[in-house]
């Protein structure tokens, strides 16, 4: 077994297209846009990995305390029609403003998180709506302040942030594989939950190995609070992500079908075999 990391989604996907990877894990709307361009052929989600860990943090001094603050104001989200990109646009939007883009008077600016960081902390931007551990860094390392965590948006603070997904080839030529994979998936994740300390200590010496640099213990600790380690692809909140990302253009000029989208059968069977519940389909 070969081991790769991206930087990105999009990116992931892509080396799914070309063969290069099997099996990834990977934010629900790049899952959704690699679907939809591949017509429902490329790849089907098998998985949830995590729900929540989203937060939309800003700089003090931008003196946003209300919804209505945010007009006039320049933030970042980590890439173009990406899973918390699509928050922060959809977000603006119930709240009766446009971004830049739409003749609006909020500036969004697509920046990878490290330099979102370093914008942030340097007062050219006014806030970022961005995933975990890089909204604990921007509270801890900016000083900025959490205007909202996302839980609070969805019915029981849960909404998927990772899906496992594999090759759709991959998964029809090799079911066993796929299965066992799941079977590791499912325990890793008992695991996790089990063992917390443990865990946390696990993934920030991963984050060392592969950045050169571990996260600091108070910012680990943090970030591990605002987000949920779970098998449960939480289909329903996909679908919804899906619904936004169409309603604000990204998803082309018809409504996709994602009927076939997941394929569940191997996690419920992982779980039953486990004694624990099945998960909800869409």
């Amino acid at each position: 077994m070969e081991k790769k990391t991206f930087n990105a989604g999009p990116a992931l996907i892509e080396a799914l297209f070309a063969n290069d990877i099997d099996i990834g894990y990977v934010g629900p709307n790049p899952a959704i846009n690699g679907y939809i361009k591949s017509n429902g052929a490329a790849l089907r989600i098998i998985a949830g990995a995590s729900s929540g860990g989203a937060l939309f943090v800003v700089r003090p001094d931008a003196h946003i305390h209300s919804p209505k603050d945010l007009a006039n104001k320049k933030f970042a989200t980590p890439q173009v029609g990406g899973t918390q990109d699509v928050a922060l646009r959809y977000y603006l939007k119930q709240h009766g403003l446009q971004t830049a883009d739409k003749g609006g008077n909020v500036q969004i600016i697509p920046t990878d998180n490290p330099n979102i960081l370093s914008l942030f902390q340097q007062g050219k931007i006014d806030g970022a709506w961005v995933p975990e551990p890089w909204a604990t860094r921007l509270v801890i390392e900016g000083n900025g302040t959490v205007f909202l965590d996302e839980r609070s948006l969805w019915p029981n603070g849960k909404f998927v942030t990772t899906n496992v997904v594999v090759r759709t080839a991959f998964l029809q030529e090799h079911p066993d594989l796929v299965e066992k994979f799941l079977q590791a998936h499912v325990e890793t994740v008992q695991y996790i939950l089990k063992n917390p300390e443990n865990a946390k200590e696990i993934v920030n010496s991963e984050i060392q190995r592969i950045t050169g640099k571990a996260l600091a213990k108070k910012v680990i600790d943090q970030a591990y609070t605002n987000l949920d380690i779970t098998y449960d692809p939480l289909t329903s909140t996909l679908l919804q992500s899906a619904d936004r990302a169409y309603s604000l253009g990204f998803l082309g000029q018809s409504k996709p079908d994602l009927a076939g989208i997941y394929h569940l059968g191997e996690l419920d069977a992982v779980l039953t075999s486990r004694g624990l519940a099945s998960v909800a389909g869409p």
